[in-house]
């Protein structure tokens, strides 16, 4: 249990070492989100391939692709973000065309990961987690298992005041859009406004919009539904068995964090051993462990705990599962 609050801290800003001491003028330059991977990782690299690295890290995907596009991709070797923005720089001319054969360990992959709809192939990006959107609740205090979206959009007397949304806006929309039938990439103007009246609405009840502690509302009871990404929901069930995840029959996005080595690094060769490290099983474990997402590492997941997959359900989704879902993409 302490590694999953170890884990939970560093995500909440508990701070992660950024790098292996004073990085030299030539170091490989990674962006990450916090506590996104181990904390020993740059050193563990460092002793493995001799290539000094230093961690910068970003709150959102705003955020570092803002800093990229003004430096058109110059001072960053790697960037960890989701695959919208992936594809973004991919369009831009700012992600660099991916040559396999210097990333062997891709073949650790599923085969489903090879075959992303935002990347079909992985030509310029590397998946590192992936996962659903659905409704965290206390099973010991709502009666019945929710089903639908319109149970936290309409939701019963019992939850009036009691749930929360995610707050971004591409997941907040997401709801609505399955709520209603459509795709979560939508963009009819019919479409739209008939979800943002739904969402107008639907704030009346809740308790809050909430992108960070909505699972510690959980917890404490503050809330008993919460619109969460799979991941986060398992901190919830970290500190009570009761809570537990459900994706509604209407369905669930299927969104990709990822690697992306940009055009413009003066540190290719180090930015493609980096990425080929993370892809090692052992390395690539560590943030199913500790983290609780899933990963789209064939070999990292067979070798995880089962008793952890008992404890966290949802990390039990198969690849196939996954792709039922509807991914999130620009074009």
């Amino acid at each position: 249990m302490q590694r999953f609050r170890s884990s939970i801290g560093l995500l909440l800003g508990a701070g992660l070492a950024c790098g292996a001491g004073a990085a030299s003028a030539d170091a490989l330059v990674i962006s990450n989100w916090d506590g996104y991977m181990a904390p020993e990782a740059l050193d563990s690299f460092l002793e493995a391939s001799g290539n000094e690295a230093e961690l910068v890290l970003h709150g959102t995907n705003e955020e570092i692709m803002g800093k990229l596009i003004a430096s058109k991709g110059r001072g960053y070797d790697v960037v960890f973000v989701s695959s919208p923005f992936a594809e973004v720089l991919q369009h831009l001319g700012l992600a660099e065309q991916l040559d396999h054969e210097q990333i062997p360990n891709l073949a650790n992959l599923y085969p489903e990961a090879t075959q992303l709809e935002h990347d079909p192939g992985n030509h310029y990006s590397v998946p590192y987690t992936w996962g659903s959107t659905g409704l965290c609740y206390r099973s010991d205090l709502v009666t019945g298992q929710p089903d639908s979206w319109h149970d936290l959009l309409t939701p019963s007397d019992e939850l009036q005041g009691k749930t929360t949304m995610l707050a971004t806006d591409r997941w907040l929309l997401g709801a609505g859009f399955l709520a209603q039938g459509y795709s979560v990439n939508e963009t009819d103007p019919d479409k739209l406004a008939d979800v943002r009246d739904l969402l107008i609405e639907a704030k009346k009840g809740l308790l809050a919009y909430d992108d960070t502690t909505f699972y510690a509302k959980l917890v404490s009871g503050e809330a008993l539904m919460v619109h969460a990404w799979d991941g986060w929901c398992n901190y919830g069930i970290a500190e009570n068995a009761d809570i537990q995840y459900v994706i509604p029959q209407e369905g669930s996005d299927l969104w990709v964090d990822t690697m992306v080595i940009l055009k413009g690094s003066e540190n290719k060769a180090a930015a493609y051993e980096f990425v080929n490290y993370v892809l090692d099983a052992d390395n690539h474990r560590w943030a199913s462990e500790n983290i609780l997402y899933k990963v789209p590492n064939q070999a990292a997941m067979e070798a995880l705990d089962p008793t952890l997959i008992e404890q966290f359900p949802n990390l039990g989704m198969t690849p196939n599962d996954m792709m039922t879902y509807e991914p999130r993409f620009i074009e």
